[in-house]
Order: structure tokens, then sequence, then C-alpha cells
């Protein structure tokens, strides 16, 4: 069958659509739905599935593929999606594999080759899904700071300024953290992050070792240290080197179970998903992924 396919035109590196859109005929799609506002990509992947629809083209960002990972996530295992990254970050789109260029991902789709990759649930305020990282903590303002202007000004850059502009807001939570049913611990943080996909903000490899089909979350601590210790910690992670540093807690498991004092909100794939305690739970090998070539 064609491919469905859902068109963020407004994704941050787009910067004329019409040329996007020739291009994404040439995959010769069913239909092209353009989004407008937040939640139309979800909307769109729902009647996807409603109309029988088994392979669904995201061509967006990070934000825009959580969506249509939502809308299909309850039917899944009859759905193949393909990736178009045009976003800030496309930092799921690198675990992938994929390319920068919008022509060499068309041809890829084209092709149809297949991986099974992990869904994760997460159960906060509201139930979500996500295929890429979700974190708590420090990373919530960073995530207010990051505003759609802030990413479509200075591109990657954006979230290192976000992140600077947040500083002021860095706190320390004390957190309970339940792992496989099985190990408790409890530590003074800054942040959590749980990790299916590797990367985060535009290329940071925050989860260097992650296997997008092995059935396990990556869970990377960063709890309370001395400023220069941080700092030595800040410039590992730019590096992927962070996982062995005895300052940092790392577990690899199928659920976790968070509860944090002061409040710690949530984010899934960048996108907010609500507040401490929260509950993250691997669907193995859920999501049929179009890929490259090995």
């Amino acid at each position: 069958m064609e491919p469905y396919v859902i068109f963020n035109p407004n994704a941050g590196s787009v910067t004329d659509v019409d040329t996007v859109l020739a291009q994404l005929h040439r995959l010769k799609p069913a239909i092209i739905r353009l989004t407008r506002a937040r939640g139309d990509a979800e909307k769109f992947a729902r009647e996807a599935v409603r109309k029988k629809y088994d392979y669904v083209v995201t061509a967006g960002g990070d934000g825009t593929l959580n969506e249509v990972i939502n809308g299909i996530a309850p039917n899944s295992r009859n759905v193949r999606v393909g990736l178009i990254p045009l976003g800030t970050g496309n930092d799921f789109a690198r675990s992938l594999g994929l390319p920068g260029e919008i022509q060499n991902n068309i041809d890829i789709l084209a092709e149809e080759r297949n991986r099974r990759v992990d869904l994760v649930l997460v159960r906060s305020k509201r139930a979500r899904y996500f295929v890429n990282v979700s974190a708590g903590g420090f990373s919530g303002p960073v995530d207010e700071k990051l505003t759609p202007e802030l990413k479509r000004a200075w591109g990657p850059l954006a979230y290192v300024r976000s992140a600077a502009a947040a500083l002021p807001q860095l706190r320390i939570y004390r957190a309970h953290i339940l792992v496989d049913d099985d190990e408790q611990l409890s530590l003074e943080l800054y942040n959590i992050i749980i990790g299916n996909g590797r990367f985060v903000a535009g290329g940071l490899p925050i989860a260097p070792d992650a296997d997008l089909s092995d059935g396990l979350l990556d869970v990377i601590l960063i709890p309370n240290h001395p400023a220069p210790k941080l700092a030595l910690l800040a410039a590992e992670i730019l590096l992927g080197k962070h996982l062995s540093n005895d300052g940092v807690v790392f577990r690899r498991a199928k659920k976790i179970r968070v509860r944090a004092r002061p409040v710690m909100r949530f984010n899934v794939d960048g996108e907010p998903v609500g507040n401490a305690p929260a509950t993250f739970e691997i669907v193995p090998r859920a999501l049929k992924f179009v890929v490259p070539k090995r």
C-alpha cells in the first residue's frame, strides 16, 4: 500500500515547504497530511490506522514523531513507520542511522527495509509512549526555555542556550527509584534519563550504549556532586564517556518507577508528560521502522 505521509511544515529545518512537498511526492503517497497545530500528527496517525494504512511516514522532528507513535501505538505491530528527519535535533534519526538529506531518506523509504525496535510506555499524569529518551529533573526547566522561536533562531545551539538560561533553576531532588520491582535506590540527584535511543539535544550521546531492540531501558542518574566534579562529568557526557565515571549511576531494566521531592517533571522525546511518581516500562520490539541497509 502507498504510504500515508504526515508532514510538519513548521519543523526546524524546513525552509521551503513547496520544495519539501515536491520531494515527498517521489514516494507516490496515498495522501500527505500537513500539521498545523499540536496534536494534529497524532490525530492523523490514528486516522491512518483507522483507514487500514500499513505504512505511515513522518516528515518532521522528534516531537512530530512522538505524536505519530502515540497515534499508532495501540496497533503498532500492524504498521510500518518511516521517518524523514526535518527537525532541529533529529535525535532518534541518529540512533536509526538515517542521513540528514531528504532525498537520501526518500530512497531509504522506497526500499522498505524494516527493523523491529522497542517502544516505551510511561505512566505519570497521563500515559504516553515514546521511542527515544525521557528525562526528569533539570531537563524540565531546560525544555520550558526551549521555545519554537529559539529553535528556529539558533538551530541545534538552541539546546545550549536553553540550558544556560535554566541554570538558576538547578535544584537537588531526593529520589526513590525501584528497578524491575527488585532493586531500590534512594539518592539526591539533579537528573534522571531513561533512554531507548542514544541521543538528545541535537546529538548529545546521553545513552551511548543503548540498543533500540534489546528490550531494556538504559537508566542514567546524575547524583549531587561538587561543582568541579559536575564540570568534569559534563565534559565526559559531551564525549559519550560518562558511563564509566563513578559519579554516574547506570542501570539497565525492563521497568522502573520514580518518586521524587520536590516535584520532578518529565518529558518524553522533548514533550512534557507529567510529574513523578512515574513508571517506565519497555514494550519489546513493538514498532517496525524502515531503516537503511546495514
